[in-house]
């Protein structure tokens, strides 16, 4: 008989690891919006209802699974994760079913920008944390969440912090149409990816392999800068690379959302994904990738 495996969080990672997980796992997919219903069943997930953001609609998530999936972002304000702290109060609360409990595992998906700035250092997964961004606040608050939950319920928790996603409909061809700038190489910072569907593998292999209290790098093997990468997808398509410019000239000229991740410069290490994940990327690099020309096709417009 499978596990049930409860997704919360049913976007574009979710539903590319749906055919892995599918074998292993009936699924479960929390959901708010009626459209989504129709979209989780053709792809084989049971829709259930219910809204983060509303404590009381959570009801039905007691007890009903044996391992939870969570990748749904925190709020857009405030330092405190709070759809978290409503997941696992509803999964704690004691469940209705005969002989329902707790999951044995949780998985939870964050973000690289718990390190904040790191001036380009290689950093591994015991770098201490120093967010300095609200989103990245959140995100600690949610690590903490999870871990505590985990260690008081004994349940597995497990951390996988990720980088920018690309794939096909997931690259800055808008932004390189409108000729934004990017920095100058020496005032540039580093920045790190994984492709889509690498992290679905990802996903896949965390909830079968991945140690309690563990955290985990998702990311690939590039070592690129900003506008390197920018300059890669600029070459793909044709388009022409974005001009470079001062950060001092930045202001105004580009987003105060973009100049907050070119404030931060990290590269990050992912041999314990492939050492204790057994993880064998498909996409090793961007620059790989886009030789490739795999997965990738030209946006319409």
């Amino acid at each position: 008989m499978k596990r049930t495996l409860l997704i919360i969080g049913c976007g574009d990672v979710a539903l590319r690891a749906a055919p892995l997980l599918q074998a292993h796992y009936r699924l479960l997919g929390l959901y708010r919006s009626p459209e989504n219903r129709t979209l989780l069943r053709l792809r084989g997930i049971t829709p259930v209802f219910g809204d983060l953001d509303v404590p009381g609609s959570l009801g039905k998530l007691a007890g009903v699974a044996n391992a939870v999936l969570h990748l749904a972002p925190p709020p857009d304000h405030g330092k405190r994760d709070t759809r978290t702290m409503n997941l696992l109060a509803a999964l704690t609360k004691r469940p209705k079913m005969k002989g329902a409990m707790l999951p044995q595992r949780l998985i939870y998906i964050s973000t690289s920008g718990v390190y904040g700035d790191c001036n380009g250092a290689l950093v591994d997964e015991t770098r201490v944390l120093n967010p300095q961004t609200g989103r990245a606040w959140r995100r600690v608050d949610a690590e903490k969440q999870v871990r505590r939950w985990g260690l008081r319920n004994r349940v597995s928790v497990s951390i996988l912090r990720v980088p920018g996603i690309y794939a096909s409909d997931r690259l800055p061809l808008a932004r390189l149409r409108q000729c934004t700038p990017a920095l100058l190489p020496e005032e540039d910072s580093y920045t790190n990816h994984i492709h889509a569907d690498d992290l679905a593998g990802i996903v896949f292999a965390a909830l079968r392999h991945a140690r309690p209290g563990r955290i985990y790098h998702a990311c690939d093997d590039s070592s690129l800068k900003m506008g390197e990468y920018f300059d890669l997808i600029a070459d793909r398509f044709n388009l022409p690379r974005p001009v470079r410019i001062a950060r001092a000239d930045a202001e105004g000229r580009i987003s105060p959302g973009m100049l907050s991740f070119m404030q931060e410069s990290r590269r990050l290490a992912n041999s314990r994904i492939k050492r204790e994940l057994h993880v064998n990327l498909r996409y090793p690099t961007v620059i790989e990738c886009m030789a490739k020309g795999a997965a990738i096709t030209v946006e319409n417009g």
